[in-house]
């Protein structure tokens, strides 16, 4: 019985330390989420606006570009995978990561190679273990994204999607969006050949795109403005992407905060019940010793 009272004592000062761990990170990931939405709703008004100029670019010049010639044949396509760096987040990772395996799974079914490139140790981690081949990697900022950073993704991408030789002929874009507090929404969309995507980013329907005067001339224009289009698009999906981990590691903190308070619950029934059965047990030897004692004095005498 002392043994087993113990082991419950111990289990149950085990879990209370892991509550607290647990509650901490819950609440070091919602005084974050705060700033993360600020600076992902913050770089909205560009990017939206950004993506109005070249659509209407795109659609008013007769321009023949490189980043937004489609090609009948693509043979090879770039997937970028948006993850984590860190765990403890739920399913965050892995559900990016299970969207990204299901995009390249229709790629290939269309004939196409697909080239893997990652942000996040958890991604690079997850082809590392299936030694699957991961053309680059960048980690170590995906709860923070910085601008530098996504630039030099969206370089190397468009660099690779504008080689002759070993480049590719579409880029896309796996992250996942962040709709609220409960819903965190896994996304791919093509980022080249440019593609106006759908979201709070892209001209709403109907809406009357806004006319421009090219100066020096639309080839001119689209040079300048098509990088930092794709730039924009990677800086905020790193954004979004960063809310939507720090929403997911709140909520699966607050559940594993929850479990670890219904096992104290558990261990402490438990381990009253233990306690109140030894008591029990020590009264019930105590009266039988009493009463043995009292038959042999009766006896003696």
């Amino acid at each position: 019985m002392a043994v087993s009272l113990r082991e419950y004592r111990a289990k149950i000062k085990s879990t209370q330390s892991m509550k607290k761990i647990t509650r901490a990170m819950e609440l070091i990931a919602a005084s974050r989420i705060i700033k993360a939405q600020q600076r992902a709703q913050a770089a909205e008004p560009y990017a939206r606006e950004l993506t109005r100029a070249v659509s209407a670019v795109a659609t008013f010049s007769n321009v023949d570009h490189p980043l937004t010639r489609e090609t009948t044949d693509a043979g090879r396509a770039a997937v970028l995978v948006v993850a984590s760096d860190r765990g403890l987040a739920g399913a965050y990772a892995s559900n990016a990561i299970k969207e990204a395996e299901r995009l390249a799974e229709k790629l290939r079914a269309e004939g196409k190679e697909v080239v893997t490139y990652v942000s996040g140790r958890k991604a690079e981690a997850y082809y590392k273990f299936r030694n699957r081949p991961v053309a680059q990697a960048w980690t170590g900022f995906s709860d923070q994204p910085t601008y530098d950073v996504c630039k030099e993704i969206a370089d190397t991408l468009i660099a690779q999607f504008l080689e002759d030789t070993t480049g590719v002929d579409e880029v896309h874009l796996v992250f996942t969006r962040f709709v609220s507090m409960l819903t965190q929404a896994p996304t791919a969309l093509r980022l080249l050949p440019l593609e106006v995507v759908e979201g709070s980013e892209a001209p709403e329907e109907g809406e009357m795109l806004p006319l421009y005067e090219f100066e020096p001339s639309a080839s001119d224009v689209l040079d300048a403005l098509l990088p930092k289009y794709v730039t924009s698009r990677v800086y905020h999906a790193h954004l979004q992407a960063a809310a939507s981990e720090l929403a997911a590691r709140q909520k699966a903190m607050k559940s594993a905060t929850d479990n670890a308070e219904e096992l104290i619950k558990k261990y402490t029934r438990i381990a009253n019940q233990a306690r109140q059965a030894g008591i029990t047990q020590e009264i019930s030897e105590i009266v039988g010793g009493v009463n043995a004692l009292a038959d042999a004095t009766a006896g003696s005498e």
